[in-house]
């Protein structure tokens, strides 16, 4: 079985049934925030409340995926660590992604090049980045690369937490780093015009493939290695070198921000600030690696959560701080005004509004212009 958290999450969220009256006293109000280019640089799409194998995005989902404000959110098309048929499963998740999408016109837009974000804001919809999250259903055969591309995938994530062709994930122990086929598969990605993304790296996979990359890269959901020693942070050093390239890093709202994975509002506020410090502001972002819509904390998610994290344990993918009862999220920022409190809390600290403006959205999308066009 596919392991997706994103899935699993949207399946817990049915429960929230006052959110409707909330989604509509959150709509775009005329500030900045509602302005603004908002980007989640890993999330998901999805309709929480519909059946299974409904494709059409339901009213109520809709309503308050537009009360979040957010402009698009990337998507992760499967699979990711070592499988059977990487090549096949990927294919299988290619088409159920472009089948939400056709059943969408008038709510979402695929994503082709940095100019469609600008659109879909322009069009009140939903803008889908399709990336990777691992480079497995790739492997030696770096033609597929281009295929990704005409297939509408935009990034491409090197490794994820294990060992694949290109070089070691966050989870291997020998940290070996990059192997030939790595960098090669780098400089295929780079002629491409695709976007390089080194979460779930090793340590000496991610700053290899820094130093090794030509063109702006990303690092789209991790957090500060210097403030919370964990494999799926990263360190200063590399987040400096992927700067120092004109890309950015996105903080994410995971249980790997604080030791007993259960971070405040105030642990994400300070790896934020901490790589906004060491990155610059100008190379700073949010993945959050949620859903764009809450996550409801109830019985039946509580047993969702055991049997994902069972099977994220039996394929051998599971991180440390993960757990039976570990959810992935920040408990402060549960809700569907999630990015706008967050947005507010930081302004409170003295961020400004053109600062929040790079951090929420115009960071990544001059990422992206520079790596896509548009």
């Amino acid at each position: 079985m596919q392991v997706d958290r994103r899935t699993l999450m949207a399946g817990a969220a049915a429960a929230l049934a006052s959110w409707p009256a909330a989604a509509r006293r959150l709509a775009p109000g005329g500030g900045w925030y509602d302005r603004a280019i908002v980007i989640d640089a890993l999330g998901g799409i999805g309709d929480p409340y519909g059946g299974a194998g409904v494709l059409r995005m339901g009213d109520r989902a809709w309503s308050e995926t537009a009360a979040t404000g957010v402009t698009m959110v990337r998507d992760t098309l499967f699979p990711v660590g070592n499988v059977p048929d990487p090549w096949g499963d990927y294919q299988r998740s290619i088409d159920e992604k472009r089948d939400i999408i056709a059943a969408n016109p008038d709510r979402l837009l695929l994503v082709r090049s940095a100019a469609d974000i600008l659109t879909a804001k322009g069009e009140k919809k939903f803008a889908v980045l399709l990336g990777t999250q691992d480079t497995s259903m790739v492997g030696p055969e770096l033609d597929r690369l281009a295929q990704l591309r005409k297939d509408g995938v935009l990034t491409v994530q090197l490794t994820y937490n294990n060992r694949n062709l290109a070089g070691d994930g966050a989870l291997e122990p020998d940290n070996a780093g990059l192997s030939k086929l790595g960098r090669a598969t780098i400089e295929r990605i780079e002629a491409e015009k695709l976007l390089l993304d080194l979460s779930h790296g090793g340590a000496r996979t991610m700053a290899e493939a820094a130093a090794h990359a030509k063109r702006p890269l990303v690092i789209s959901h991790t957090a500060a290695r210097a403030l919370t020693d964990h494999p799926r942070n990263t360190g200063d050093d590399t987040v400096r070198a992927v700067a120092n390239k004109g890309g950015v890093v996105g903080v994410y709202f995971m249980p790997f921000l604080a030791t007993d994975s259960k971070p405040t509002g105030g642990d994400l506020i300070r790896h934020i600030e901490h790589v906004a410090q060491v990155a610059g502001e100008d190379h700073v972002g949010i993945g959050t690696d949620n859903g764009v819509l809450p996550q409801v904390i109830d019985d039946k998610t509580r047993r969702r959560i055991r049997e994902w994290n069972a099977q994220r344990v039996k394929a051998g993918i599971a991180a440390p701080g993960e757990g039976p009862d570990v959810f992935p999220l920040v408990a402060d920022y549960n809700s569907v005004d999630r990015y706008r409190r967050l947005a507010a809390d930081l302004a409170t600290r003295g961020w400004s509004q053109a600062r929040l403006e790079k951090l929420f959205g115009g960071n990544f999308l001059r990422a992206y212009r520079e790596a896509w066009g548009g």
